[in-house]
C-alpha cells in the first residue's frame, strides 16, 4: 500500500537501532510481486476485490450453548488493520443508511485511488432502489459514506469513484506509529482479533502402518499454517492428528505378524522392519489368501473385542508407526498430539443412540444409514457385518470436540476428494440439532479446508498399498542434501566458505532445503 511505503522511512527514523536494521533487512528480502496470476496482489476490478478459497464453512451449536457471531469491536488500535477500517465503515454505513443492517464490505486496494476500498454502495442501491430511497444513484451512497466516515487518526483521507467506491487512504503518521510499534513490541501488535477463543484443527492424520510419503504433505503444512495463523491471533488451537489406528486392516497386519513370527514378542521392532513392504506383503497375502483373509477377518473380532494378544500386537505396530511420523513431524517442525479413531471408538454407540432416539438412523439392506436430503447415496453409520466406519468416527469426534472439548470452529484440512463425505457428515450433524443453519452466523462452526490430490507418474492419486510412491522422509532428506550442494558450491566459488562452520552449513541447508519442501508446492 502506497501510504505503508510512504510511512516506512519516518517508523525506521524513530525506531531503535536493532529495529532499524530489521526493518531495513526485511525490505531488502521482500519479494517484488508483479501483476501475475501468483502474485497475491493480482489487479482484480474494484468493483469485485475478492479472495478466492477453498474453504467450505459451515456453522454449528452444540449441548452447551448456541453463542452468536459476535461483530468486530469498534475499538481504535485493536485488530488488524482491515478490522479497524472494517469497524470505522461499520459507524458510517448505521449513520448512513440506519434503517438497514449491512455488513461492511472492504477490500485492499491494488491500483493508486488509495489504500482500502468500501464497496458496499451497490448493494445499498439494489436494495433501496424503487422503495422512496432519497439517493439517486450509487454514487450518492459513496459520497454519504465518505462523509460519515468517523474523524481519527487512521484515515488520511476518502474519495468516491464511479458508481460509489469508496476509496480510503491510510494516513502515514498513523502508519509510521504502527510500524515502529511492530518493532519495538512485537507482531502480535498486528494480530486481527477473531471471535473465537478455542479451534480443533484436524489435519495430517496419516493412516498407522503406512509410511508418510508426498501425499501426506499439504495436509500437514496446510494445517500447521492455518494453526500458526489461529496461534498469532491469540486463539488457543488444539492440533488434532487424527490417525487411521483402528479398523480391518489390523486384522490383516496382526495375523500376518503371528505368522511369519511366531516370537514377535521377542524381536520387537525387528519383525516388522520396512513398515512399507510389511503392509504391502500383507495385503498381497490377504487378496490371495482365502484361508488367511478369513483369519485376518477374526482377528479384528478379537482384537475389538480385547483379548490381550492381539491389543498388544496392535500396540507394537502403532507405536512403530508413530516413532516414524515423529521423526518426519520434527523434521518439518510440526506440532500436533494425536487422537486417532481407537480414542472417539468407544464414544461411537452412544452417539448412535442419540442419533436413532431422533429417529434420524433407518435400516437399509442390512445397514444402518441416515438418509440426507440432496444426496442418493445415504450416510453409512454401521455396516452389513455391525462394524463401524469413518462417518461414526466422525461423528463422535464432531460429538466429543464440541462437548467435550468445547471447541467453537472445528477446521478438517482433507483433499478434495472426501468432500462428499464432510458435506454429508456436516448435514448430518446439523438434523441432529448440532449445527444450525450456516446462515445463522453461530458458533461452533465447521469447515472443511479441500485441497488437491498430489498424483503419481501414472496421473493417478498416491495409494500406499499398490503403488511405489516417494517417502517424505527420502524427499526431505533430498531436499536437504540438494541444498547444502548448491551452497557448497556457491561459497566455494565466491571464496567464503572458510567462513562457514560445519554446523553452519548444516542448518542452513535444513533451513532451505525443508522450507523448498513445505512451501515450495503449489496449493
Amino acid at each position: 500500500m502506497r501510504a505503508l511505503a510512504a510511512a516506512a522511512a519516518t517508523a525506521v527514523v524513530a525506531a531503535p537501532t536493532p529495529a532499524r536494521l530489521l526493518l531495513v533487512s526485511a525490505r531488502r528480502a521482500a519479494p517484488r510481486f508483479g501483476h501475475c496470476r501468483a502474485s497475491p496482489f493480482a489487479r482484480l476490478p474494484r468493483s469485485a476485490c475478492y479472495a478466492s478459497t477453498t474453504m467450505g464453512d459451515e456453522t454449528s451449536t452444540s449441548a452447551s450453548g448456541s453463542a452468536q457471531e459476535p461483530a468486530a469491536p469498534a475499538v481504535q488500535g485493536a485488530g488488524s488493520v482491515k478490522q479497524q477500517i472494517s469497524n470505522l465503515v461499520a459507524l458510517s454505513l448505521r449513520a448512513t443508511v440506519p434503517e438497514v443492517d449491512v455488513e461492511p464490505i472492504v477490500e485492499v486496494c491494488t491500483g493508486k485511488f488509495g489504500d482500502y476500498q468500501c464497496n458496499n454502495a451497490m448493494g445499498l442501491w439494489s436494495k433501496g432502489k424503487g422503495s422512496g430511497t432519497s439517493f439517486k444513484n450509487p454514487n450518492a451512497i459513496g459520497q454519504a459514506i465518505a462523509k460519515n466516515l468517523p474523524a481519527c487518526d487512521v484515515i488520511e483521507s476518502a474519495s468516491v469513484a464511479g458508481p460509489g467506491f469508496v476509496n480510503i487512504v491510510l494516513s502515514k503518521s498513523w502508519v509510521a506509529k504502527r510500524i515502529q510499534d511492530m518493532l519495538v513490541n512485537g507482531i502480535k501488535t498486528w494480530a486481527p482479533i477473531l471471535p473465537v477463543k478455542r479451534v480443533v484443527l484436524d489435519f495430517s492424520s496419516p493412516n498407522i502402518a503406512k509410511e508418510m510419503h508426498v501425499g501426506h504433505l499439504r495436509s500437514t503444512i496446510i494445517g500447521d499454517t492455518l494453526a500458526r495463523m489461529f496461534e498469532f491471533s491469540n486463539v488457543e488451537v488444539l492440533r488434532r492428528n487424527h490417525v487411521g489406528d483402528w479398523g480391518t486392516q489390523f486384522g490383516m497386519l496382526i495375523e500376518f505378524l503371528f505368522e511369519k513370527f511366531p516370537n514377535w514378542e521377542e524381536l520387537g521392532s525387528q519383525a516388522i522392519g520396512d513398515l512399507q513392504v510389511f503392509y504391502k506383503a500383507s495385503k498381497q497375502r490377504f487378496d490371495e489368501d482365502a484361508e488367511f483373509k478369513d483369519r485376518a477377518q477374526q482377528a479384528v473380532v478379537r482384537l475389538q473385542g480385547g483379548e490381550e494378544k492381539y491389543r498388544a500386537a496392535w500396540k507394537k505396530i502403532c507405536e512403530i508407526s508413530r516413532n516414524e511420523f515423529d521423526q518426519v513431524y520434527k523434521l518439518l517442525d510440526v506440532q500436533l498430539e494425536e487422537k486417532g479413531e481407537s480414542f472417539y471408538n468407544p464414544y461411537i454407540p452412544q452417539v448412535l443412540e442419540k442419533l436413532s432416539s431422533q429417529g434420524l438412523i433407518e435400516e437399509s439392506e442390512g445397514a444402518r444409514v441416515i438418509f440426507i436430503q440432496g444426496h442418493q447415496i445415504p450416510l453409512i453409520v454401521v455396516k452389513r457385518d455391525g462394524g463401524f466406519n469413518y462417518a461414526s468416527t466422525d461423528l463422535a469426534a464432531l460429538w466429543y470436540r464440541l462437548n467435550v472439548e468445547k471447541a467453537e470452529w472445528i477446521i478438517y484440512v482433507t483433499d478434495v476428494g472426501q468432500q462428499q463425505h464432510f458435506d454429508m457428515f456436516f448435514k448430518a450433524a446439523r438434523m441432529a440439532g448440532w449445527l444450525p443453519d450456516p446462515k445463522e452466523k453461530k458458533f461452533p462452526k465447521t469447515s472443511h479446508v479441500g485441497f488437491g490430490l498430489v498424483l503419481g507418474a501414472d496421473g493417478k492419486r498416491f495409494r500406499t498399498r499398490s503403488t511405489e510412491v516417494v517417502r517424505l522422509g527420502d524427499l526431505l532428506d533430498e531436499a536437504k542434501s540438494r541444498s547444502k550442494s548448491e551452497l557448497l558450491q556457491r561459497l566455494t566459488e565466491n571464496g567464503k566458505i572458510v567462513d562457514w562452520t560445519d554446523e553452519e552449513l548444516e542448518q542452513t541447508s535444513k533451513a532451505v532445503g525443508y522450507g523448498a519442501v513445505k512451501y515450495g508446492m503449489r496449493i
